[in-house]
């Protein structure tokens, strides 16, 4: 009985190994997270499209510079636009694939990697 009252907590070398798993997940957290945020802003304006019918958006062109002036008022300025977003129209109906991955150095030779593909069916207004 005496050895399990004279027991009261972690360690300090224990608490440090805690804290070191802890600082790890929230360096991951904080390097990937803007990368969905990002990819979160760009659903919102795709769908915006439909939604929002006072837009005027007529063609694949319009679209795009839709998406452009978007990406810019949410400061996406590391996506390449026609290279990740391939857009179509298909009865009466834009056809959105957006397919990219991001990539964040972790450690020497480690990487995050965020491999974002969806497709939309958004329709013209």
């Amino acid at each position: 009985m005496k050895f399990a009252h004279s027991q009261k907590g972690l360690s300090m070398l224990s608490w440090l190994v805690v804290l070191a798993v802890v600082a790890f997940f929230a360096s991951m957290t904080f390097k990937m997270l803007p990368h969905y945020m990002d990819y979160m802003s760009l659903e919102k304006m795709i769908a915006s499209v439909e939604t929002e019918p006072s837009q005027e958006i007529r063609s694949v062109s319009d679209f795009y510079s839709k998406l452009s002036s978007g990406m810019m008022v949410n400061n996406i300025r590391d996506l390449n636009l026609k290279e990740s977003i391939k857009i179509t129209v298909e009865n009466g109906e834009f056809l959105v694939h957006v397919k990219y991955e991001k990539r964040e150095p972790l450690i020497e030779n480690l990487d995050l990697v965020a491999r974002f593909d969806k497709e939309f069916r958004v329709r013209m207004p």
